[in-house]
């Protein structure tokens, strides 16, 4: 395995010269890789021609990362919808390039979905990747990075934040048991996926795919589109989809967790909240959520 020196456009027409050169001369818009000082995090992605998107890395541990992913999507192709369509798979150099699908983030179209049937091509999703029985798939990883612990949030998120902290307890006691663990994404957020149409086109970013409970795969759903429809949408689907009921509390309690965990990086690092939402906003809406479900601290 060989990993790129740098992020340059430069070192990277090299490894594409050598993995790919049917496609070296295509036009290459990089993207801005500042900040990336962690080597578990040095990797990124191009643009090639608008037509293909190449994901690359320049330290041993992303190269590693990226070196799954293909295995991932190796293991998935025919047996799960909605899989990138790989064109070249280097592991020297680590090059992973897929073809581009049109359309656009779910962030950005889910006000204007209709809920149901985004829903349900969700559910379908979901319910092939958690019942694919594929030999080895997934045994290269150790399972998805869990947000940041209860105790962690117990003690670091006040500073910033002004949680009911009975949320930890509650998170504790729900998640206690664990569920028996299927193929996971492990990252279904708005940005992993391009819809267009009214269609879902692509699941992108599967090197973080790992074993874990169903409801984990669900935790980003709920504040997509009106308040949590979307998720009540996708469950009611994946059950009817899979055969396989789902704890909604729990996929709360993973929700919470990870939106606390994300607001604890983005504070320490300084780092604005998404759509410059207060701090105080942001358990304003996760009490929201909970309270239409009625779930949650008692």
């Amino acid at each position: 395995m060989r990993w790129l020196s740098d992020p340059s456009s430069a070192a990277l027409r090299d490894a594409l010269r050598a993995a790919a050169p049917d496609l070296a001369g295509l036009p290459l818009s990089m993207r801005d890789v500042a900040g990336r000082d962690e080597p578990l995090w040095q990797a990124s992605s191009a643009l090639l021609d608008d037509a293909y998107v190449v994901k690359f890395a320049w330290s041993e541990p992303a190269a590693r990362r990226v070196g799954y992913e293909m295995e991932i999507l190796a293991a998935l192709t025919g047996e799960v919808p909605c899989i990138p369509q790989v064109v070249v798979a280097s592991v020297d150099p680590v090059l992973l390039v897929t073809r581009k699908e049109g359309g656009d983030s779910l962030f950005a179209v889910a006000d204007t979905m209709d809920v149901d049937r985004t829903g349900a091509q969700l559910a379908a999703f979901l319910a092939a990747l958690h019942h694919v029985r594929v030999p080895g798939l997934l045994d290269a990883y150790d399972g998805p990075q869990h947000p940041a612990p209860t105790a962690v949030l117990r003690e670091r998120l006040g500073h910033w934040m002004p949680v009911d902290t009975r949320w930890y307890g509650w998170i504790d006691a729900t998640l206690a048991s664990p569920r028996p663990p299927v193929p996971c994404h492990s990252d279904l957020h708005g940005d992993n996926q391009v819809w267009a149409g009214g269609d879902l086109r692509l699941v992108v970013d599967f090197e973080t795919a790992g074993w874990a409970e169903p409801e984990y795969d669900l935790r980003l759903l709920p504040g997509l589109g009106p308040g949590v429809e979307l998720l009540r949408a996708t469950a009611a689907h994946y059950e009817r989809e899979s055969g396989r009921l789902l704890d909604l509390e729990r996929v709360m309690a993973w929700h919470v967790r990870s939106v606390l965990g994300d607001a604890l990086w983005r504070c320490a690092a300084g780092v604005a909240l998404p759509d410059g939402r207060t701090p105080a906003r942001w358990v304003d809406d996760l009490t929201a959520r909970l309270g239409e479900l009625g779930v949650g601290p008692r």
